[in-house]
């Protein structure tokens, strides 16, 4: 197709970011992370060339947590397998449509993981989810330029006129003669709701602030982001190893929010809670919600899922989740990585999948036609994202359906990064009433 782009070439960029106040979440406290930005030239089969731009956070806390570890080791592996994706997309170089040339690629990156850091890969390997974490950008930079150099908005072209396959190549006969563009807003929604986190470290109330929080005119504590922002989406950090403990977190948290809420003068709000795979079963999963649910039945009633409670290789003990969707929705995060541990995990009966742009744009689509045609909920989580991955987390969640918006948490511990972006797009990075506006996204390349 004329409209197939072919790498050209591709540059990784590197920036140390500080956190404006430290995130706690189960495996551990960020203060500081690496930016990685992708930008790929690529041509077209009519010639013409155009530069697409992607970003993440190395955030190996998240995606290669390890015990024995130190933070500037598995910081510098990851940068490794950055770079060593980056050549080897161009030394693969071909015509393709995007996603058919990173889903080539992706199978590779087992392989670069497990070539970098040396001595480092003896005490943890890196798995494949900080693998991906590493090669998303340039996955990103891709699609953005797949869209500039043919002058669509990067959502609408994942139909028949641009791709020569349809579904069925990567997600079986079932999918035959459907395309992705089948289950994709035809434009981007305008506003949505904004997921704001309560780390486990964060303060609730105005009083518990003190002169070593910041002083820099932004909110610090939970009453003072609710006041500003108008929340009413909230995602709840939580232990996963301290039932009573989460339970005594997540209603207070649900006291605060409520009391404020009924200052704004409405007393409706959302919860979601995640305690990054720490729960050890499921068991302990339903014991939390039957505690909340005594402790505070608003708390519980505004429950509205739970993200990734148990461990994230779900092949190990293969848990039935049956048990928690049947009370609340539960919703696989870091346990998929691919498209067989999608479908493990409809098996074990997980309630549905959250789509995050650090573990591939690709996959994340193709994530979305297997959940609608096998009636799983979609969620929309972020790692920290700013600036460029911020626009392109919220775009992707724009043309999708989602249950309840999108996490966006950039502004509480990462508010000074990426100026030009948050200056190009202001009601985008602005949360008002609780809500986010996309009028600012671009209709060329993936918004930026």
């Amino acid at each position: 197709m004329q409209t197939d782009i072919k790498l050209v070439d591709i540059e990784p960029v590197f920036e140390d970011e500080e956190f404006r106040t430290p995130l706690k979440f189960g495996t551990g406290v960020i203060r500081a992370i690496t930016s990685l930005t992708i930008r790929a030239t690529v041509e077209n089969r009519r010639g013409e060339t155009a530069e697409g731009l992607g970003n993440i956070l190395l955030s190996d806390i998240w995606g290669y947590p390890s015990e024995v570890m130190s933070h500037e080791e598995r910081d510098e592996a990851m940068r490794q397998v950055a770079v060593r994706f980056c050549e080897l997309l161009l030394a693969n170089a071909q015509y393709g449509h995007p996603i058919d040339l990173y889903m080539a690629v992706k199978p590779e990156l087992a392989r670069l993981a497990g070539e970098v850091g040396g001595d480092l890969q003896a005490k943890t390997p890196m798995p494949l989810l900080g693998a991906l974490v590493c090669a998303s950008p340039a996955d990103a930079a891709l699609h953005d330029a797949f869209g500039k150099v043919n002058g669509i908005c990067s959502y609408d072209g994942y139909g028949p006129e641009f791709m020569a396959d349809d579904l069925s190549r990567y997600l079986g006969p079932d999918f035959n003669g459907k395309y992705l563009a089948d289950y994709l807003h035809g434009a981007y929604k305008p506003q949505m709701p904004s997921f704001h986190l309560v780390g486990g470290m964060d303060k609730l109330r105005r009083e518990e602030v003190t002169d070593e929080d910041p002083d820099d005119g932004l909110p610090v504590s939970l009453q003072e982001w609710i006041e500003r922002d108008g929340l009413f989406c909230f995602k709840v950090k939580l232990t996963g190893t301290d039932i009573d403990g989460d339970v005594e977190r997540t209603v207070e948290v649900a006291r605060v929010i409520d009391e404020m809420r009924e200052q704004l003068g409405s007393d409706q709000f959302c919860l979601s809670t995640d305690s990054n795979e720490m729960n050890e079963s499921p068991e302990t999963v339903v014991e939390y919600l039957h505690k909340l649910r005594e402790a505070s039945p608003p708390a519980h009633d505004a429950l509205l899922y739970l993200e990734q409670p148990t461990e994230r290789d779900l092949t190990v003990h293969r848990f039935d989740m049956r048990p928690i969707a049947e009370l609340k929705p539960v919703v696989v995060d870091e346990g998929v990585t691919d498209l067989e541990m999608l479908a493990l995990a409809r098996e074990l009966g997980w309630s549905g999948v959250g789509l995050k742009t650090c573990k591939g744009h690709s996959s994340s689509l193709l994530y979305v036609a297997y959940a609608a045609e096998n009636d799983m909920i979609l969620t929309v989580q972020d790692l920290t994202n700013p600036g460029l991955s911020l626009v392109h987390s919220a775009g992707l969640a724009a043309r999708v359906d989602t249950l309840m918006g999108f996490e966006y948490n950039s502004r509480q511990y990462l508010p000074y990064a990426a100026p030009e972006l948050r200056e190009k797009h202001p009601d985008l990075f602005t949360v008002r009433e609780g809500i986010v506006s996309t009028a600012s996204l671009s209709e060329v390349g993936l918004g930026y």
